[in-house]
């Protein structure tokens, strides 16, 4: 007890000279996280905030063995879109600090325990989501055990987009991963595998959409557009039966994951069919892996993306695609058997510790 006590406090004091942030002890009857926990990892629960005044909490974890003294390089996770920090990204989290790294999961602007109440919950916004993960990067870069100068992030599902779309501005984030990466710009103004794009499409969404912004003022609250579909039909694309094995069963499900749930607001999809990522991707001068499944139903995101930051760019040379054999979309979230592990701490060794 009386290290754990040491302990605490020593991080108490790293983080007095942070400000507006918080960090403190995740108590066991608050520890909700879906997957295999390590005893040997310390999980804390870090409060910071954005440039936009938004509170956002994550988990921060500790490397085994953790010394004080030392500067760490450190990185910031968020995804899939959709999902809370005790999913996916504690996962990845977790396994980063077996690495050595101290890594911070945490809840995107407006869902799982980071601010946002009553009309402002559940809500998507590229803008906001990108400055999400140069606020972590923030937070991050003012603990006196974090090294400022080794900071990388990882972004799941659509937050691989958003990290990719976050290292594009930053340049502090020294190195990127984009794990079974989601375009959420493009999937939601073009539709899956394009098929909705072109005006017509676009502007009957938009008609729809905006009329039920009217309803949601009139009526003081917003529509949800609904989690993972459930009941699951028998003729669900194979996609969808994976998504609704992850976030609908004691695999992935999580009270306060908006797939798992009642989904995001209707409306939440305007911000995104009027923006577009990987606008400057190819000027990115610091490493970029993408990881995708070989048979994910998403892999042209990743693909598309990569040509992007490659083709012309003279930047191309530090960034790879990797494409997982037989791994589905929903694989890259929490089969050991096909997240690349190994890989990505290589990856990020070679950019943050030589």
């Amino acid at each position: 007890m009386t290290r754990i006590f040491v302990l605490a406090l020593v991080l108490a004091l790293a983080l007095s000279s942070v400000a507006f942030a918080e960090i403190s002890d995740l108590k066991p009857e608050d520890d909700t996280r879906v997957f295999a926990k390590d005893s040997a990892i310390k999980v804390q629960v870090a409060k910071f905030h954005n440039r936009y005044g938004i509170d956002l909490v994550g988990h921060l974890y500790l490397p085994k063995d953790f010394d004080e003294s030392k500067k760490y390089a450190a990185i910031a996770l968020a995804g899939p879109f959709g999902s809370v920090k005790e999913q996916s990204s504690g996962l990845y989290a977790q396994e980063m600090a077996k690495f050595g790294y101290v890594a911070l999961a945490f809840d995107p602007s407006f869902t799982g325990e980071s601010s946002g109440v009553n009309n402002t919950r559940f809500l998507g916004s590229p803008e906001i989501n990108t400055e999400d993960f140069s606020a972590a990067i923030d937070f991050l870069a003012n603990l006196d055990f974090v090294d400022a100068n080794k900071l990388g992030v990882i972004g799941i599902c659509g937050w691989g987009g958003i990290a990719i779309n976050a290292a594009a501005a930053d340049t502090r984030i020294k190195a990127t991963v984009a794990s079974t990466m989601y375009d959420m710009t493009r999937v939601t103004a073009n539709g899956y595998f394009d098929a909705g794009n072109n005006e017509k499409a676009r502007h009957d969404m938009r008609e729809a959409l905006n009329a039920q912004r009217t309803l949601d003022y009139k009526n003081n609250s917003y529509a949800r557009a609904g989690g993972v579909i459930d009941p699951l039909p028998e003729d669900a694309p194979q996609f969808v039966k994976d998504y609704y094995a992850y976030y609908k069963t004691p695999r992935g499900y999580h009270k306060n994951s908006v797939n798992s749930n009642e989904g995001w607001n209707t409306t939440a999809a305007l911000p995104f069919m009027n923006f577009k990522f990987f606008e400057y991707a190819k000027e990115i001068r610091t490493p970029v892996l993408i990881i995708h499944g070989e048979k994910a139903h998403s892999r042209y995101f990743s693909e598309d993306a990569f040509k992007i930051m490659t083709e012309g760019s003279e930047f191309a040379a530090n960034k790879e695609l990797l494409i997982i054999p037989g791994a589905s979309h929903v694989d890259l979230y929490d089969n050991f058997d096909k997240i690349p592990f190994a890989k990505i701490k290589t990856f990020f060794d070679d950019a943050l510790l030589k």
